[in-house]
Formats: structure tokens, sequence, C-alpha cells
């Protein structure tokens, strides 16, 4: 009574019942009969009804077949297994992008007739395409469709992280990319030397560019260094405390010189009439300093 048949490799893309499953539609085909014909083509191959032929077998009852009459095999095998209820909706979805991957079928299209997702559908191709092995577990069941993507969206990441590091290197210390290549050196390695080197290089550049003082005479910053008199280190201290008192000076200088145009109306004042009791009460009421460049601003005014 059993039949040895070879299976289609595109039903076979789509999981069998579990056992109890299986043993449940036995016993349905055993009281009710068997409603759906086992479909074959032409060769005798199973296009569809792969765990209606295992019912029977368990149940000892004859299975009854059809034969396909025609053309396009992949199609009924996809428009009868797309929407089967016992797989988890991962499941279909990487059972589908693995058989249109067989068949040639647009997922586009298959998506739009059957009302798939497209979403589990892109998620699943992903899958497929960078880790078949990860494919075929969500595909019987083992491995959900959300952790396989998440596990290969992880993959890409520290892929492209480690492309981009590789790149940099090549562009910037063609040398230890080289030594990579060699085995002679790790990329963490390689990667920590190039962040020294460029480190150096940033703080010799702003040694290099740093004035101690305007119009300063002082032998530059880099010369002190070239001279062994300070090493780069304490240059770049250096030179980052003159900015820094260099900015303070500056600004308390604009606040100076505001306070000036703020109260230049007073200097104008003084200087209309120099020689009134006012013009001398102003004057003797400032200490010499001040007394000093109120008479040189007056004679400006």
């Amino acid at each position: 009574m059993e039949r040895t048949l070879k299976i289609h490799p595109i039903a076979d893309m789509f999981p069998m019942l579990n056992p109890d499953e299986l043993l449940d539609l036995a016993e349905s085909i055993k009281a009710e009969g068997q409603h759906t014909d086992i479909v074959l083509d032409a060769d005798g191959t199973i296009l569809d009804g792969r765990n209606r032929l295992a019912a029977c077998q368990i149940a000892g009852i004859e299975p009854r077949f059809t034969t396909y009459t025609g053309s396009n095999p992949a199609t009924l095998i996809l428009s009868s297994n797309v929407r089967r209820r016992h797989i988890s909706k991962g499941q279909q979805a990487m059972t589908t992008v693995i058989a249109c991957s067989l068949s040639g079928h647009s997922l586009q299209g298959l998506a739009k007739l059957h009302g798939l997702s497209r979403s589990r559908l892109s998620a699943a191709n992903v899958v497929l395409k960078h880790d078949p092995d990860l494919a075929e577990q969500v595909r019987n069941g083992t491995l959900s469709l959300d952790t396989a993507h998440n596990t290969v969206s992880q993959s890409k990441a520290r892929a492209a992280a480690l492309q981009k590091q590789h790149d940099r290197l090549r562009a910037h210390a063609p040398d230890l990319a080289e030594r990579i290549t060699e085995g002679h050196i790790t990329l963490e390695d390689a990667a920590a030397i190039l962040d020294k080197r460029l480190e150096t290089q940033r703080v010799r550049q702003y040694v290099i560019t740093a004035r101690l003082a305007d119009g300063d005479t002082t032998p530059p910053l880099a010369e002190l260094v070239e001279r062994g008199d300070i090493t780069w280190p304490e240059a770049h201290q250096r030179a980052a405390e003159f900015s820094v008192q260099r900015r303070d000076t500056i600004h308390r200088s604009r606040q100076a010189l505001l306070l000036v145009a703020e109260n230049w109306t007073a200097v104008q004042d003084l200087a209309a009439r120099p020689d009134t009791p006012y013009a001398r009460d102003v004057l003797n009421g400032l200490a010499p300093e001040a007394r000093s460049l109120a008479q040189t601003l007056i004679t400006q005014a």
C-alpha cells in the first residue's frame, strides 16, 4: 500500500506537521476519509499533500491521488502552501522566500496575492542572503525570524565597522594595513597605533601654529621642541594655556572698550570745555593714571 514518492524541491521547503498534528490528521482521515487528493505531477513527484500521504500511511488508509495537468507546478505549490496554518509567520515568510529563490517567482507579487507581510519577507530575504544556516533554522522552526534577523543585523553592523577600520588604515597607514594582511599585527593594535600617530600629528600642528604672544620674539614652541628644551606634550600644554589666556585678555579688552564707547559723551563734554572749573574738578578727582588717560582722550575727542 505504501508508495515511495519523490517530493518536489519547492514543496520540500515547507515544513511537515509535527508528530501530534500528524496523528490528529491520521485520526481525521481514518474517521472521515481523505477530503483532498494528493497532487502529483506527470512523473509522480508530489506537488502537494505530503502530510496527507503520511497521515494515510499512519491510518492504514489507501491514499487518493490526482495528477496535475497545468504548466506551472511551482505556482500550485506556493499557492497551496504559503498560507499553511501550522507554521509561524516567520516560518511562512522564510519558506516563501526560499521557495521563490528556487522557483523564480516575485516576492512582491506573492506578497500581494496572498496578503503576506512585506516587512517579514524583507527580513527573511536578508537572513537568507547573509546567513543560509540561520535561514534554515527559521524554516524548520528552531529559531524565530526576529532573532535571526537581529543576529544578521548585528553581524552586518560588526562587519561594516571592521571594514570601516580597514578602510581608515588603508587611507592613513598603508604600512599598518599591510602588516595586518601579513598577520604581524591585529586590527585592534593597528587602530591604536594609528590613533596615536594621528594624535601626535594633531598636537604638532597645534603647537606649530600656536603664537606665544602677538608680536612676541620668543622662539616658537615647535623650535623649543626641536632643540630638546621641551617635549611635544609640554609644548601642547603651553600653547593651550596661552590660548586660554589670550582669549580671556581679548574678552576683557572688548569689555573695557565697550565701557569707553558707552561713556564717550562724557569725554566729548570735557573736550568741549577743557579749561573750565567743571573739567578741572572732574580730572582732579581721578587717580594719576586715569587722569592721564582722560587728558589723552580729551585731546582726541
